[in-house]
């Protein structure tokens, strides 16, 4: 796969190319890659039919699942806990209607991915967030084990989100880490759910660490959900699927998804879900590769150029560089509008992960290696421009 080839994105209908003509945005979490070519020719395949009716979910749909974490990730989820969804996002939304009450608090850990907050509050609920504590030396964050028990304790907190690996930080959990979570959970009745979907996405030796690889015990009050949305660069496709061990959980959350008819399948889904999971691991590997020299290229021109103004948080997982912004600025907000404004470069600010995201921004480097470099010109350009 030439993962060196552009392709003109604007006026495609991509979200995050509705951008004016001298703007490159880095931010929203998708690749500028075609995807693998086993599902682009499943997608023919199924387009040339030339009948679009209902569709069900086969069972090699879930076998591909199956087959694809025992492969990658060297554990298998039942099949019986599988749940077929249309997006990580709805399905948590589903969730929360169904496993919390209005005014409950959601337990996370910021900085997190943005939806999180949306979802929790557009849903009537109340984030409560234990955040990360960073190493402003080190460039590395740590869970505050009291403080995650603390409001693990609270009689409002009903769920916690995890995200795993972290968005936007990159860490993996350890398996010790998702254990005492788990057992957090069961000790205080609160429910975990899982958001795996960059969990494909590590660069470390070991992989990330499914949650549903741990003991059965601990599983009991947990909800995984997983997708090959980032990993395969098919997000429009809407597919993904819920691990839930728990019997009675499970149907609970069954029913939830069918109630906000989040269960129905459309016409790409499942071609290209098994086309990834059973035909693409050569071009997942290789991907795997050139992202790494990517976040490489990144790491080394930020050090040669940046030196005491920017600092790459180190990570193990994801195409998301999180970037230590402290050194110019604790507005997040007002920097990354600067470098739009000098540069056309579009970063996410840090604030969109929560309050403690406030002296970093947020750079997607799922791109060909040219337009990285053209990104990080940019943003050497506008540090330099910046006032402050």
């Amino acid at each position: 796969m030439n993962f060196d080839q552009q392709f003109n994105r604007r006026q495609t209908n991509s979200f995050k190319w509705a951008v004016g003509e001298n703007k490159l945005p880095m931010s929203i979490a998708d690749m500028d890659f075609q995807t693998a070519p086993a599902i682009t020719n499943a997608l023919a395949k199924k387009v040339k039919t030339g009948i679009y009716g209902y569709e069900i979910i086969p069972e090699a749909y879930y076998q591909a699942v199956g087959d694809w974490y025992a492969t990658e990730h060297h554990a298998r989820p039942k099949r019986e806990w599988m749940l077929f969804v249309s997006g990580v996002v709805p399905a948590l939304a589903s969730v929360l209607r169904r496993l919390t009450n209005p005014g409950d608090q959601i337990l996370i850990q910021a900085p997190v991915y943005n939806m999180f907050f949306t979802t929790i509050q557009s849903n009537g609920r109340q984030v409560l967030s234990s955040d990360l504590v960073y190493d402003p030396k080190q460039h590395t964050y740590h869970i505050d084990w009291e403080d995650l028990e603390a409001k693990f304790a609270q009689p409002l907190t009903t769920m916690m989100i995890l995200c795993n690996p972290q968005n936007p930080g990159g860490m993996i959990w350890t398996k010790q880490e998702l254990q005492h979570l788990a057992e957090l959970g069961q000790k205080y009745g609160v429910t975990i759910f899982a958001d795996e979907i960059h969990g494909d996405l590590t660069f470390n030796e070991g992989g990330y660490v499914p949650f549903f690889s741990l003991p059965e015990q601990f599983l009991q009050a947990v909800v995984i959900a997983v997708s090959p949305s980032k990993t395969f660069n098919i997000a429009a496709t809407h597919a993904a699927t819920l691990f839930v061990p728990n019997a009675y959980l499970r149907e609970v959350v069954d029913q939830g998804l069918q109630n906000d008819g989040l269960t129905g399948v459309n016409l790409t889904a499942i071609p290209a879900s098994i086309a990834a999971y059973t035909q693409s691991q050569e071009w997942y590997h290789e991907l795997l590769n050139y992202l790494k020299g990517n976040l490489e290229l990144v790491e080394q021109t930020i050090k040669e150029h940046l030196a005491g103004k920017v600092a790459v948080v180190p990570s193990a997982a994801t195409y998301l560089v999180w970037l230590d912004i402290s050194a110019l600025s604790h507005d997040s907000v007002a920097f990354t509008d600067f470098l739009e404004s000098t540069s056309g470069l579009i970063l996410n600010p840090g604030t969109m992960y929560g309050e403690a995201g406030k002296n970093f921004v947020r750079m997607n480097v799922a791109y060909p290696r040219a337009v990285v470099a053209d990104g990080l010109q940019r943003l050497i350009k506008g540090v330099k421009a910046w006032p402050k």
